[in-house]
C-alpha cells in the first residue's frame, strides 16, 4: 500500500526515533525492515477490538511509514498534574491488558522486530509505555501511539516500564515531586489489579533489568550526545533505587 505525501508536514512532539511528523489526518515516521510487521500488528489488534490502535496506512511514495492520527491530547514533559491521577494509571493498565491478550492471537511467522525478542515471548508488548506515547481526551487515556518498537516478549516487561513512568519508580519521582514509598506502593498495587493477574512483586522484578537493558540501547545510539548520556546515567542510578527499596514497594516475600 501506497499513500501519497501531502506537501503541509509539521514536526511531532518528541516524534521518537523515528522523527515523527504530521500530515494532515496520517502520521509518517522512518520506515524499517520491521514496519510491514508492526503495520500487521496494528491491523490485529484493530480487528481484535483493541480501542484507538492507530490505522496502518502502508507506506508513502518517500518509504515512510503511514498511520492514522488519533486525535486527542499527547502530554509533553513536564507532565501535567492530571496525568498523575488514579484513573489514568488504573486506564492505562487496563488498556496495557487488552493490548496483550489480543496481541496471543497475531501471526508471528515471518514478523520482523526491531527490538530483539524477550523471553519468556508471552505476548507483544509496546515497549514503551510512556505517558507520551498515550492520547487522552477530557482527561481520558483513549489509545497507545508510537508502535515502531514492539516486540515479543514477557507482560512484566511492559508493565515493569508503565510502572517505572507511571507510578512512578525512582528516586526523583519523575515530574510530579516527591512522592512517598508508602504512596508509590498504592499505586503499584493498583496498576497491576487494574491489569489483572499480576504481583507488584513480579513487576518490581523486571523494572531494573528493563531500565539496564534501556540503559545499553540508549548508550549504542547516544554517539556522543551529552543528553542521550545523562539519560543513560538516569537509567542505571533509578535501576539502582528500586533494587534497593523493592521490599518497602511491595516486593518483599
Amino acid at each position: 500500500m501506497h499513500e501519497t505525501t501531502p506537501a503541509a508536514e509539521a514536526p511531532l512532539p518528541g516524534g521518537g526515533m523515528g522523527g515523527a511528523v504530521r500530515s494532515g489526518d496520517t502520521v509518517r515516521r522512518a520506515a524499517g525492515p520491521w514496519t510491514p510487521t508492526v503495520q500487521r500488528l496494528l491491523a490485529h489488534l484493530r480487528a481484535a477490538g483493541v480501542p484507538g490502535v492507530p490505522a496502518p496506512l502502508g507506506v508513502d511514495d518517500r518509504g515512510r511509514d503511514v498511520t492514522g492520527l488519533v486525535p486527542g491530547d499527547v502530554p509533553a514533559y513536564p507532565l501535567p498534574g492530571w496525568v498523575w491521577r488514579d484513573h489514568v494509571l488504573a486506564d492505562a493498565a487496563a488498556l496495557l491488558r487488552r493490548v496483550h491478550d489480543a496481541s496471543t492471537s497475531f501471526d508471528r511467522a515471518g514478523a520482523v522486530w526491531r527490538l530483539p525478542a524477550r523471553e519468556p515471548a508471552e505476548v507483544i508488548c509496546h515497549s514503551d509505555t510512556s505517558p507520551d506515547n498515550m492520547v487522552f481526551r477530557d482527561g481520558r487515556l483513549v489509545a497507545l501511539i508510537d508502535w515502531d518498537t514492539a516486540a515479543p516478549g514477557p507482560r512484566a516487561w511492559d508493565l515493569a516500564y508503565l510502572a517505572y513512568r507511571l507510578v512512578p519508580l525512582g528516586p526523583a519521582g519523575a515530574d510530579p515531586g516527591p512522592v512517598p514509598l508508602a504512596e508509590r506502593r498504592r499505586r503499584l498495587d493498583l496498576l497491576c489489579r487494574a491489569y489483572g493477574g499480576v504481583a507488584p512483586r513480579a513487576v518490581l522484578d523486571v523494572v531494573p533489568v528493563r531500565l539496564r537493558a534501556l540503559a545499553r540501547f540508549t548508550r549504542d545510539r547516544a554517539d556522543g550526545d551529552a543528553r542521550l548520556l545523562g539519560h543513560v546515567a538516569l537509567y542505571l542510578d533509578d535501576a539502582a533505587w528500586v533494587e534497593s527499596r523493592a521490599a518497602a514497594l511491595g516486593g518483599g516475600a
